[in-house]
């Protein structure tokens, strides 16, 4: 795919009057009580340095650089609910000699900026994906070229200890990219009794029973959901009700959307909708996938049509009513993020290396541009602190 450039002009006209306004005349981060930190995970093949952060303003969504650390290849970020510690996969298919990923861990410091503290082997070749449970004992890690899920305790101080278990999924699907399992996301439901696992390789969602007290994974009572062939799921999400799981499918673009028995873990499905206009003829892979705080919109990023995906969710039935496709102003947008206030929306344009802001219309779900910086090396991964 080409590389899309924005110019400032050209940003600024894409946005309504009131974007325009705010960028022109922005009240800059500076109290504390006026700005979110937001991390940023990229890929360090370039010129990027590993982590970087940035402080958004809660008013304009303007976004000011504060501080970097140097990581290999952070390409997903975690942290703890404490706000204390951050987590990233080092997406890298070799680690102390074996064929193995890394995990590094990372004190917060009180201003935002980091510290790393320790690091160890993910037990899979290229990991992408890692979550945390509640309780911070332990990291649940998808690695994607290993077709695996890892289990690594955390320590009281926050440092990792080695890894304790590993799950290999097996299998393959139609299509090139799917010769073999590829673990893509890993998350836990609201009681933390069930984790689900995208695996893009195997059309398959693998549903697991978790045992928060050591940390062992064993297949659910319904051990998997299978998807079209050739679909290859990549991120799910929940509805902050916990009563549908939402998966975007990477390979034939589409937003899959399932039923969620939390006492169970059982999955049903609803319907499967395309995340792309009916106009659209050219190639795109879909990347990330977040529900709204309110519960009321759903959001997906497509590469190669460079776009964000609006769906209006029915509360009653977890259907999905498409809204807007909104430019990334960018090209290739991987994870995007949803500030805490449910009133901006920003996107990682990995191969334009920039991220865009964008404030969300509360009643309608749209986005309109607000903000971009263009000084970020492959940004993939964002995350508020």
């Amino acid at each position: 795919m080409p590389r899309t450039s924005v110019s400032r002009r050209e940003f600024l006209r894409a946005g309504t009057a009131g974007a325009l306004g705010a960028l022109l005349s922005p009240k800059l981060a500076g109290a504390t009580t006026d700005f979110l930190t937001l991390f940023v995970g990229t890929y360090t093949s370039g010129a990027s340095e590993g982590i970087y952060t940035y402080r958004m303003n809660r008013e304009t969504g303007e976004l000011v650089r504060f501080d970097s650390v140097n990581s290999v290849n952070p390409s997903f970020l975690a942290l703890d609910r404490r706000r204390r510690f951050l987590y990233a996969v080092n997406e890298i298919s070799e680690f102390a000699d074996k064929s193995s990923g890394a995990v590094s861990a990372f004190a917060i410091n009180p201003d935002g900026s980091l510290k790393f503290l320790n690091q160890q082997p993910s037990l899979g070749a290229d990991p992408c994906h890692l979550t945390l449970d509640r309780k911070r004992k332990f990291l649940l890690v998808a690695n994607y070229t290993g077709g695996s899920l890892s289990v690594i305790p955390v320590n009281s101080d926050g440092t990792l200890g080695q890894p304790t278990t590993q799950v290999q999924h097996t299998g393959k699907s139609i299509k090139e990219q799917q010769q073999g399992p590829h673990a893509h996301c890993v998350i836990l439901d609201r009681s933390e009794r069930h984790l689900l696992a995208a695996d893009l390789g195997i059309d398959k969602i693998l549903i697991y029973r978790f045992d928060a007290r050591t940390g062992e994974l064993k297949p659910g009572k319904q051990p998997l959901v299978a998807l079209a062939p050739g679909a290859g799921p990549r991120h799910l999400t929940f509805h902050p009700t916990s009563r549908y799981v939402y998966v975007i499918n990477e390979l034939d673009s589409t937003m899959s959307v399932f039923s969620f028995d939390s006492g169970s873990g059982a999955m049903r499905s609803v319907e499967t909708v395309s995340t792309l206009p009916k106009e659209f003829s050219g190639t795109s892979y879909c990347a990330d996938v977040h529900v709204s705080p309110s519960g009321r919109f759903l959001y997906g990023s497509n590469r190669g049509h460079d776009s964000i995906v609006v769906f209006a969710v029915d509360r009653r039935t977890g259907r999905l009513t498409q809204v807007q496709h909104s430019s990334t102003f960018g090209s290739w947008p991987r994870n995007f993020v949803i500030d805490p206030t449910g009133r901006f929306l920003l996107v990682a344009n990995q191969r334009s290396d920039n991220v865009v802001t964008f404030r969300i219309d509360s009643t309608s779900g749209k986005l309109t541009p607000t903000d971009q910086i263009t000084e970020i090396p492959s940004p993939v991964c964002l995350k508020f602190l």
